[in-house]
């Protein structure tokens, strides 16, 4: 579906207009504002005079083509004017109309219908119960509710599930003076939706940087195919997904589902697909701001130059949360400073250049020069911002920020403005920025850091994107072949799990399943001592939990004790056909979680993170939706609280995390093999020691 008509008509019939709606008197009034060049036709079935002009009793009276009919009738009349529209050949809708799927069954009937018109007569609908839009970079502007003066043209898409909030966040992008080149309120997405907007940005000329208010994510697999496609492009995409606090847990058998929740599904999946989420309306059109104007960022080694010693201690503080590094100056960096700082200045990063700049007011601009010249920074926050009220002879400030904008122009490294705090962009303040070219300021110290650290981040998995586009495409990790898992259900027993993994080629550590106390001393002398002996049971979750686990049995009487306990376990529990799971007792190493379990709306999820018995109180997983590759294993090992147990702390054999990644990568193409039937698969540990991994316990859930 090609959105290019619908965003860019060329004449617009304002159906249902009338002077007692307030939707009406505001979207005739911002077409006429904004500079709508185009014929607009009021239809009111009275006629007469609408708005102060004549009125069209229906579309059929206009006179020429209808390319966008922005529809206001009542619900049950809307569909009558997609069927009189169709045959006139106008293809574009909006409909601003409610009552439809958002209230109730008898609405969505009525949705149900319009949607299958549209489809039918290939019409592109907007809505319902949406207000429009804004196409700022065109001047057309079909939107229902009054849009603030002036409309600021720039390079942010805006997209919005939300149509009252659409107009509080034109106004802060337009108090901050944050331009923006098309902005969406969507509505009930019926035909068009937040994805198709999506994809229309990505080829937008317009548009450099896009902004999502996201209530749900209709469809993760179109969506992700977007999201990628904009990451390549170079589009970022800065997302504010509410919903936070619905946690579910997808299987009560597997720790994964107690560790795998909504939230952090959408969370690792927007990671995954170069999404910057943030947490507030503020941060959304700041970082989207900001990489508008920036573009991306070489790196994370920031320079800092203030004039402020409070401002710095802040910064140095939100530059580690932000994963930013503040590297030391370069011995000539620092030489030239100090020729420039006031003696009683520190000349350390960030630098502080005093207040000495209400003296000397080439300070902050010949300290930035010398602080961007510097070797080891990748871009450089200047605190500054425009000023606020006009002085009665403004040219000197006009020459003062002329040269600012000339020193971050020619900068060898991308200059970031950053303001103290949050406050509006003043009439002169704009004017300052459009006359002298001074660049976009990110508003406050903490917005202005998120901002930098999400276009940081953004800027890395931009150019890992690029990298793996020109890469050859990774091998395909062996999956079962001969394992027949038709008719699976419920909980597998552990020894049936691990024979699964195991005819995939994964490291299963070997096991013997026995049904009485010989047979278990037999097999522990094969495997030789020490010997652990579980509980094995269909449908068993976690043997640990019913007392269902023997660890560091030294002897056969030691075994043939377990085996007796092991089977009282089982029979307290219930469970009355079992056996018993003999293998040889590992020690050494660090224990790992490695986990599968099917998100409803994202579908297989892996968890990779410390493991054993208290996985869940540590909770230090890294989480990814499938697919993945050994790269991508690697880059969520990375993210542990507990890395540095892989990486051999405190004089520990350190990990071969290659084999640990192809190991977890290899679990995670077994599961997508398995089909849709598959509700989890986990082991729990896989316990790593130098090169060596294995898998030491296993569980596998599938659904109903």
């Amino acid at each position: 579906m090609s959105l290019d008509t619908l965003f860019n008509p060329r004449s617009i019939a304002l159906v249902g207009a009338t002077d007692k709606s307030g939707w009406s008197i505001s979207t005739l009034a911002n077409l006429r504002t904004h500079g709508f060049s185009g014929p607009v036709h009021l239809v009111n079935p009275r006629g007469g005079v609408v708005h102060g002009e004549p009125a069209y009793r229906s579309l059929s009276d206009i006179p020429g083509t209808v390319d966008l009919a922005y529809v206001m009738v009542p619900t049950a009349a809307v569909l009558s004017v997609l069927r009189e529209g169709a045959k006139l050949g106008i293809t574009g809708y909006v409909i601003l109309t409610a009552g439809f799927a958002e209230a109730g069954p008898e609405g969505a009937e009525l949705e149900r219908e319009v949607v299958e018109f549209a489809r039918e007569n290939h019409l592109t609908v907007l809505g319902p119960n949406g207000n429009g839009f804004i196409n700022a970079a065109a001047g057309i502007t079909p939107y229902g509710l009054p849009i603030p003066s002036p409309l600021l043209r720039g390079s942010v898409g805006v997209v919005l599930q939300s149509g009252a909030l659409a107009s509080s966040v034109l106004g802060f992008a337009q108090a901050r003076n944050v331009g923006v080149s098309l902005l969406t309120s969507m509505g009930n997405e019926s035909l068009v939706t937040v994805t198709d907007v999506v994809d229309h940005l990505v080829d937008d000329p317009a548009t450099r940087a896009i902004a999502l208010f996201l209530e749900s994510v209709r469809d993760p697999a179109e969506f992700s195919r977007v999201a990628r496609r904009a990451l390549l492009a170079g589009k970022p995409i800065v997302a504010l997904k509410i919903g936070r606090s619905g946690l579910a847990s997808r299987t009560a058998q597997a720790h994964t589902g107690a560790l795998v929740g909504d939230d952090a599904v959408i969370d690792a999946a927007f990671r995954q697909l170069g999404i910057v989420r943030v947490r507030s309306l503020e941060d959304l059109i700041i970082t989207a701001g900001l990489l508008a104007a920036s573009g991306p960022l070489p790196g994370p080694r920031i320079g800092v130059v203030t004039p402020s010693g409070g401002a710095s201690e802040i910064i140095a503080d939100r530059a580690e949360d932000e994963g930013l590094e503040l590297p030391q100056f370069a011995p000539e960096t620092v030489a030239r400073l100090e020729t420039i700082v006031p003696s009683f200045g520190t000349v350390q990063n960030p630098l502080d250049v005093t207040g000495y700049i209400l003296i000397d007011r080439t300070l902050l601009g010949r300290a930035l020069e010398a602080v961007t010249a510097d070797p080891g920074v990748d871009a450089v926050m200047l605190l500054s911002e425009p000023p606020r009220l006009a002085p009665p002879d403004p040219e000197p400030t006009f020459a003062l920020f002329t040269a600012s904008a000339r020193r971050i122009a020619e900068s060898p490294v991308p200059v970031v403005v950053v303001s103290n705090v949050l406050t509006d962009v003043t009439e002169f303040g704009r004017t300052v920025q459009e006359r002298t070219g001074f660049p976009y300021v990110a508003g406050g110290i903490e917005h202005g850091m998120h901002a930098i650290g999400a276009a940081v981040r953004w800027s890395r998995w931009h150019r890992e994107a690029l990298a793996r586009a020109a890469g050859p495409e990774p091998a395909a990790a062996p999956v079962p072949t001969e394992a027949d898992v038709e008719g699976a259900s419920g909980v597998w027993a552990e020894h049936r799990a691990a024979a699964l993994l195991s005819s995939a080629g994964l490291p299963v550590v070997p096991s013997r399943l026995v049904d009485d106390e010989e047979s278990a001393v037999a097999a522990a002398g094969e495997f030789g001592y020490p010997v652990v002996l579980k509980a094995a049971a269909e449908g068993l979750g976690h043997k640990s939990d019913i007392g269902g686990v023997r660890l560091g049995l030294r002897g056969p009487e030691d075994v043939r004790a377990a085996f007796r306990a092991v089977m009282g376990a089982l029979e307290s529990a219930g469970t009355a056909a079992g056996g018993a799971l003999v293998q040889p007792q590992r020690s050494g190493g660090v224990e790992l979680l490695v986990g599968v379990v099917r998100d409803p709306a994202w579908g297989l999820t892996l968890a990779v993170g410390l493991g054993g018995v208290w996985v869940e109180v540590l909770r230090d997983t890294a989480l990814r939706v499938l697919p993945v590759d050994a790269a991508e294993v690697r880059r969520a090992l990375g993210e542990l609280r507990g890395r540095r147990l892989l990486e051999g702390a405190r004089g520990t054999e350190p990990a071969d995390l290659d084999a640990v990644a192809d190991v977890v990568a290899r679990v995670a193409a077994v599961a997508e093999s398995l089909g849709d039937r598959l509700e989890s698969l986990e082991i729990n540990p896989l316990l790593v020691a130098g090169s060596r991994v294995e898998a030491l316990d296993a569980l596998i859930t599938w659904r109903a």
